[in-house]
């Protein structure tokens, strides 16, 4: 039987945290541990009172290998460099890989997509259930509005988000562009633009500030009418409860780039 023990990148962090409570508290799913970057601050404090539970004789370690020899899966909301290299280093030990991290660039995906070619990787820009529901209805409603119709692109997160626009906002982006028939490099306005807006573009505009957990938006503006789909998170959990479900489907899946669509069975 493949190995279903979940190891957790960044467990010292918001998401990292969220994600033990949530493999802690579900049925069938198990902790293989957790680590951080070296000389992190939480480098061998017990895991389950670093995610406010009681504890359970499991400390943060400093590297991946250790915890990557215990697991069948790891889970990874670190940062972009990092989540390559663990990609390289869960390949190598045949250890399937849950990524949401966001902001990566096209060396990191080469490389993510490389070690694809190993082990199953589940990568999504979100892993909220209603998030990958919306980005489906996102494709359906921009194949059937043809574009006397613009589309824009809003979402909001908390002040210490980096990249922007999130992946999020790029992913619902990709989905208006396959239901149009194109490519969002071909596309996407870009974020400070001025002037007149081009027919057919797709735009996108931020807003950050406070402890908003995330508010995506897409409108569909027409001469006559505007049809908005949305989404809002509460609480940072429901990611962390994707991406247990989607470390337990991934185990024991054949070697190959996935995306939270197919761990939904959205196509």
């Amino acid at each position: 039987m493949p190995n279903s023990s979940i190891l957790v990148a960044g467990a010292g962090g918001r998401m990292g945290k969220a994600i033990v409570a949530e493999i802690l508290r579900t049925p069938g799913a198990s902790l293989a541990g957790g680590f951080e970057r070296p000389g992190g601050p939480d480098i061998g404090k017990d895991i389950g009172v670093l995610a406010g539970l009681d504890a359970i004789g499991l400390a943060v370690e400093d590297a991946a290998d250790n915890g990557l020899s215990r697991a069948g899966v790891l889970i990874d909301f670190t940062t972009p460099k990092v989540s390559a290299e663990n990609a390289k280093a869960a390949a190598a030990k045949g250890v399937a890989h849950v990524i949401g991290t966001t902001g990566l660039a096209s060396d990191d995906e080469a490389t993510i997509a490389e070690a694809a070619k190993s082990v199953p990787i589940v990568k999504s820009g979100n892993m909220s259930v209603g998030v990958n529901v919306l980005t489906a209805l996102v494709e359906q409603a921009a194949k059937a509005l043809d574009e006397s119709f613009d589309i824009e692109i809003f979402e909001a997160h908390h002040r210490a988000k980096v990249d922007a626009p999130s992946g999020t906002a790029q992913m619902l982006g990709h989905a208006a562009a396959r239901g149009r028939g194109v490519e969002l490099a071909d596309r996407q306005a870009p974020v400070d633009r001025s002037g007149a807006r081009k027919t057919g573009d797709i735009g996108f505009s931020v807003s950050r500030g406070g402890g908003i957990v995330g508010v995506h938006e897409v409108s569909f503006a027409g001469m006559q009418e505007v049809i908005t789909l949305s989404h809002s998170a509460i609480d940072r959990g429901l990611f962390a409860k994707g991406a247990v479900a989607a470390a337990r489907w991934a185990v024991g899946k054949p070697p190959g780039l996935y995306s939270m669509r197919d761990v939904l069975g959205l196509g």
